[in-house]
């Protein structure tokens, strides 16, 4: 296995040093990002606050990791932005990403839009790079979908990785990717964008990728956690809540139910689309009832109605494999108003829901803000043993 060529590299220091390892998770979900950008500036107010000069996130976590939007905002985070500095991504980019045309109404014939405003907003934020760059500070993957092989892909900056090099038969190595077109891919969510293509072979037809939300991991966390362990990842980080801790964001969660005395779908189609939707909500659940339950720690809102909290639940083998922490919104009108004191309309309430509402982007905001300043402590940040997790499951 290839041995990093320049170990002096800051992100080699990151995924190859001894010692306790950090990894952040950020979740996917559209415009609904700028939740996880209020959630990012108060831990990095509060690190700030502990060190007594600020600080960087590529500088505290040794791999950052995302999927469709939390794939733009690691990518940002790994070359040294701040989080403030992404803000802007969502109350200014946004507009002109998500610009409705009379053309492309519906999203049946074409993607709904244009993808060229997407594209050159990446760009604006991770410019020329390669995921070789010397200048992506820590470790970072990304998360998408490649539609031509059916296959889950986790890009990311390891050296050690196995399709790290140029392979015989043409195969480019991963190290020479465009860190624009690896953000693009995870971002290129069916019906809204097109596909992403990606030259994997020389000479052969370029593969076609989407939006890693479409995988079982809109929340990364699980294959960030593999890349840690697994061996044939290359990092073999230690297990432990005292060697490794991840820090897992989301972008508001709420559960898809079917509204009182409304019918059922009456087409095939709207019965698969809604199975679709189910099945991909199940995905998340099912990734944070692992993650708790691996962790040992206690999610401050039930799973579900049979396991509840995980409280009196002990983690495999009796030992946390890693420490924990999930913040997060429901974005239900009955929790907003009872934990951060919010009021929204119904009609807001379903503009918050949606990925493409560049509207919602203030609100969103708000309630980043105040989700964060109840949630977040300081002490999360200064020990790997995490009794406790903020997030709604």
């Amino acid at each position: 296995m290839a041995e990093p060529s320049t170990p002096e590299l800051p992100r080699d220091r990151h995924l190859f040093a001894p010692g306790r390892k950090r990894i952040l998770s950020l979740d996917g979900g559209g415009v609904r990002g700028v939740l996880s950008v209020a959630f990012l500036e108060r831990i990095e107010a509060l690190l700030a606050e502990d060190a007594g000069k600020p600080v960087r996130l590529c500088d505290h976590f040794d791999l950052i990791g995302g999927t469709s939007t939390g794939a733009l905002i690691a990518a940002g985070l790994a070359i040294g932005l701040s989080a403030q500095d992404l803000r802007g991504f969502y109350f200014e980019a946004a507009p002109r990403i998500f610009r409705h045309s009379r053309l492309r109404m519906f999203g049946v014939l074409e993607p709904r839009f244009d993808a060229r405003p997407l594209e050159e907003e990446i760009y604006r934020v991770v410019g020329t790079r390669h995921l070789d760059s010397a200048d992506i500070l820590t470790g970072l993957a990304v998360v998408s979908k490649r539609m031509d092989t059916n296959s889950t892909w986790v890009l990311s900056n390891n050296p050690r990785a196995p399709y790290w090099d140029d392979k015989p038969g043409g195969a480019i190595g991963n190290k020479h990717f465009p860190l624009t077109a690896v953000v693009r891919a995870s971002t290129a969510a069916p019906h809204y964008f097109a596909p992403q293509p990606i030259q994997i072979v020389a000479g052969e037809r370029p593969g076609l990728f989407v939006d890693g939300g479409v995988t079982p991991y809109k929340n990364p966390a699980l294959p960030l956690l593999m890349q840690a362990l697994m061996a044939p990842h290359g990092l073999n980080w230690q297990a432990g809540a005292e060697h490794l801790q991840i820090i897992s964001i989301g972008t508001g969660e709420r559960r898809e139910r079917m509204a009182p005395g409304k019918a059922p779908p009456r087409t095939s189609a709207g019965v698969a689309l809604q199975a679709l939707v189910g099945a991909l909500a199940d995905s998340s659940v099912a990734s944070l009832t692992m993650l708790h339950w691996l962790s040992g720690t206690r999610a401050l809102w039930p799973v579900n109605s049979e396991i509840g909290d995980l409280a009196t639940v002990a983690p495999p083998l009796g030992q946390p494999l890693f420490g924990f922490h999930r913040y997060d919104a429901h974005l239900e009108a009955n929790w907003l108003a009872d934990e951060l004191g919010i009021v929204v309309k119904p009609q807001e309430l379903r503009m918050l829901w949606r990925l493409d509402q560049p509207a919602a982007v203030p609100r969103l905001y708000e309630i980043g803000q105040k989700a964060a300043a109840k949630f977040i402590r300081a002490e999360d940040f200064r020990s790997h043993d995490l009794p406790r997790s903020g997030a709604p499951a």
